[in-house]
């Protein structure tokens, strides 16, 4: 799967994730100065910045696995600041780590099928009164994460435990965890890091496939030419505040953004 154009910023709706003034201190360090930013609604947003920036804090944040010191978040229209981590994930944010959070001792298949956000098995009541309600669902959920295996490469791995697979694999398994629990705001964390250029080539296309099903995206990359070929929008993040944002090319010509981070290799324009 290639990838190479993407669509042009659309509209001026309401943004899928609205940040204002996000701060975090640890030990008296703002990690997160006051950082705030939106994300368009069905793009891809890159979150860049040089080590330090507070790239991860900012992620942490969003998606209530760290509580927000001051700031607020919108979810849509919804406030979810310092909400807790399983309410945000039930409205529609889900987000992967930088280093891969697979549950090692289910088996791939299994990673899957317990993604979904509400399950009919959940309730005592379904257990006992809808048996065929829960053996359709089921049933659904096991032909969808079946499909969804077959087209991240994983299908004839999934009987495996997760914690055999490779770190690439890793990767895939929890991306496609990810999609497996319908988000309508994917959060990925470096989900190019350390793997191969083929597989780099792959995840870039399955980040614009989830783009052309609805999903936004907003993720952290250092890979400029990644960055420069898939997403739309880029925030750039300094000292924990946000510095720009804009296209690529935009911040190309950004003095403040060239200083402080980007320097010749945004000059040199995408590297190879």
């Amino acid at each position: 799967m290639t990838y190479n154009d993407h669509a042009s910023p659309q509209g001026s709706e309401v943004p899928i994730l609205r940040c204002d003034g996000l701060m975090k201190a640890f030990g008296g360090v703002n990690a997160v100065n006051g950082a705030t930013f939106d994300v368009p609604r069905n793009q891809i947003t890159a979150l860049i910045g040089p080590n330090g920036a507070g790239k991860t804090t900012v992620v942490n944040l969003l998606s209530g696995a760290m509580k927000i010191d001051s700031g607020t978040v919108h979810l849509g229209l919804t406030d979810i600041t310092n909400m807790e981590r399983s309410k945000i994930a039930r409205l529609g944010l889900m987000r992967t780590f930088q280093l891969s959070r697979e549950l090692g001792g289910l088996t791939v298949l299994e990673n899957l099928l317990v993604a979904p956000k509400v399950q009919a098995g959940e309730s005592l009541f379904n257990i006992f009164f809808r048996p065929r309600l829960l053996k359709r669902e089921e049933r659904q959920n096991l032909e969808r994460a079946l499909e969804i295996l077959r087209t991240y490469g994983l299908y004839d791995l999934r009987d495996n435990r997760a914690r055999e697979l490779s770190g690439g694999q890793k990767k895939l398994l929890e991306i496609s965890r990810g999609v497996m629990a319908s988000p309508s705001l994917f959060l990925l964390d470096e989900p190019m890091a350390g793997v191969n250029p083929a597989l780099i080539e792959r995840i870039g296309g399955y980040i614009l496939d989830m783009k052309a099903q609805g999903v936004t995206v907003l993720m952290i990359e250092h890979n400029l030419n990644v960055v420069e070929r898939i997403c739309d929008n880029v925030i750039v993040l300094a000292e924990g505040r946000t510095l720009a944002t804009g296209t690529m090319s935009e911040l190309r010509e950004n003095k403040e953004v060239v200083t402080a981070y980007l320097g010749e290799i945004i000059n040199a324009g995408p590297s190879h």
